[in-house]
């Protein structure tokens, strides 16, 4: 059991539990990353709408993964939560 910090609420829960979000070393892209794949500096997100709001309206993915955000990038977030 690996456990991680979501960067809103600042929640510990098993890394299975929360959305993985990775700034990749290779290309720059940010991408949500459930399979691992990918390299880069990362940060995780809990499974519910307030946490990736907040994520959001503070700029703390920004400032986790050092590096911009793409506007696009929360539709695909709560895409991921409306899937799960």
């Amino acid at each position: 059991m690996t456990e991680r910090r979501c960067v809103s609420c600042w929640q510990v829960k098993d890394r299975n539990e929360l959305i993985k979000i990775t700034a990749d070393n290779s290309c720059g892209n940010v991408v949500i990353n459930p399979d691992s794949l990918t390299f880069g500096r990362s940060a995780y997100l809990c499974y519910n709408e307030a946490c990736i709001e907040t994520a959001f309206k503070k700029n703390k993915l920004a400032k986790h993964l050092k590096t911009s955000i793409p506007n696009e990038l929360k539709g695909q977030l709560l895409d991921e939560l409306r899937n799960n």
